[in-house]
């Protein structure tokens, strides 16, 4: 039989006779990058939640490494790493102190390694808990996730408030437990960071999964809106021909429309004049939910 790290099987949750999740069947490998994508209360952190045994299915199954998360839910939260949408810290003490702490309650942490992450999200260590900035204490709580080498991490909005520097590192981060062959499941409302980095996606909308796509077919269905300014005016008729560019608008030297899958032919196309800039916008997770799947994200 194959091994799973996740397996769930037809996982329900009502609060208060209201559905959070519906029917859930997912599968995680092991080396694998898994994405939960949707809006807020789509279902995303409630099935984190059945899986860690903070809260209990209505129906269905959950098994994390091989065991049943009702039956096994402390030994199932000391293995996996996890990091919460919503981190609170302890005041009084240092972020190494907190992090030693954590590493006092898994045991066999190699505090040097969760040093060694401290120093690639450049994170002080000395500074107080309370005095940490949101980003600052998002990454403590990605390397207490990361520090003693999981299986299996479960990441919920991973990186919120992180600048572009650490939200590299965490990719590169990811990308080395990948190759590994340990598996981390990402929970985000970024469709850049789904297509970015995900082996898969499971795509959520209000509790139901109603799409598992390779992150390959997410990004040759992407849809970016661009915007190119040229030294000179150009002719429009030469992106007219293109297939995957529609609401084409040129206004002298600027070019403005939209993409849907690979931009490799726009801008093989941009590079036969003087190309002065070019600004790639993605669109917003409603924008993606009604091109691509033909329904409203945030709609009841």
């Amino acid at each position: 039989m194959r091994y799973l790290v996740l397996r769930t099987e037809n996982l329900t949750k009502e609060f208060h006779r209201r559905p959070a999740l519906c029917g859930v069947t997912l599968e995680v490998d092991p080396g694998e990058v898994f994405g939960l994508l949707g809006p807020s209360g789509s279902g995303k952190s409630t099935l984190i939640h059945i899986l860690l045994d903070f809260i209990r299915p209505s129906h269905g199954q959950a098994l994390v490494l091989g065991m049943d998360c009702q039956r096994n839910g402390l030994k199932v939260r000391r293995l996996v790493g996890y990091l919460p949408q919503h981190l609170t810290l302890p005041g009084g003490i240092t972020a190494g102190q907190l992090l030693e702490r954590f590493a006092a309650l898994r045991g066999g942490v190699d505090l040097t390694f969760a040093k060694d992450l401290a120093a690639r999200f450049q994170l002080n260590l000395d500074l107080l808990c309370d005095r940490l900035s949101p980003a600052e204490r998002r990454k403590v709580g990605l390397v207490q996730a990361f520090m003693h080498r999981p299986e299996l991490v479960l990441l919920d909005e991973p990186s919120r408030d992180l600048d572009p520097s650490a939200q590299m590192e965490l990719y590169r981060l990811i990308a080395e437990f990948r190759a590994e062959g340990r598996s981390v499941v990402i929970a985000s409302q970024s469709i850049s960071e789904m297509e970015r980095i995900c082996d898969r996606v499971a795509v959520f909308h209000h509790g139901r999964v109603i799409a598992v796509e390779r992150g390959a077919q997410l990004r040759a269905r992407a849809i970016r809106k661009i915007e190119m300014r040229f030294a000179n005016p150009v002719n429009p008729q030469v992106f007219m021909a293109l297939n995957n560019i529609n609401q084409l608008v040129c206004d002298q030297n600027k070019v403005y429309c939209t993409v849907h899958g690979d931009p490799d032919a726009l801008l093989k196309t941009a590079s036969q004049f003087r190309v002065l800039d070019i600004i790639s916008q993605q669109p917003s997770l409603e924008e993606v939910y009604q091109t691509i799947y033909g329904i409203p994200a945030y709609a009841a």
